[in-house]
């Protein structure tokens, strides 16, 4: 079973440190792949994960995820199926 992305968004602002800041920015990848996949994208090999700030809101998280194949926006919402965008080509 896959782990919810926000548990992973909640590890990079509950845990100091950059080390564990870049393990929780890894696990947001992996997890962010898994439900780009389940929701029927390609995602070989997640390479980051960036939340923007800007763009997210309580309950609403948007992610910029890099995978070796592609790249998508996401939305996150809790209890919903994300809302995923491809970018570039």
């Amino acid at each position: 079973m896959a782990q919810s992305p926000y548990i992973s968004a909640a590890l990079l602002f509950v845990f100091g440190g950059a080390a564990t800041n870049v393990s929780a920015a890894g696990q947001a990848a992996t997890d962010l792949a898994a439900q780009v996949r389940t929701q029927g994208f390609p995602c070989d090999k997640p390479q980051s994960a960036e939340r923007s700030n800007n763009a997210s809101r309580p309950n609403e998280e948007v992610w910029t995820l890099t995978c070796e194949n592609g790249s998508y926006r996401m939305t996150v919402v809790p209890d919903m199926a994300a809302k995923i965008e491809k970018l570039g080509k």
